[in-house]
């Protein structure tokens, strides 16, 4: 088992994860405030910019094949190397989702009274 250094650049943390292990897990059992929500790799709440180094995450279904490359979901993130996070910051596709007007309906299953 590899062991990397993670650190939070706004925050000044830092913690030791192993390959095994995700970022979210390590950071809980280190006492540290990691925002989460579903913990299965769909709400972006855990979100977290890769600043340097790399992560594996291939259940995190809610970033596209490109945010992959620059964002990391905790919940799902293994390092594969030391890292630099900023925590809390989001991909663009939730700027994109925030900045719809509420749920779309699609015509086709709508009731029509």
């Amino acid at each position: 088992m590899t062991q990397y250094t993670v650190e939070f650049v706004n925050t000044d943390e830092t913690i030791t994860v192993s390959d095994k292990q995700t970022i979210l897990r390590a950071c809980l059992d280190a006492g540290i405030a990691q925002e989460y929500s579903c913990r299965v790799g769909m709400c972006l709440a855990c979100s977290a910019e890769v600043l340097e180094g790399e992560v594996t995450q291939p259940a995190a279904h809610a970033l596209t094949d490109e945010e992959r490359e620059s964002y990391a979901l905790t919940c799902m993130a293994r390092p594969q190397s030391d890292l630099k996070l900023d925590r809390g910051s989001y991909p663009p596709s939730i700027e994109t989702d925030a900045a719809t007007d509420g749920p779309t309906v699609d015509s086709t299953t709508a009731d029509d009274d």
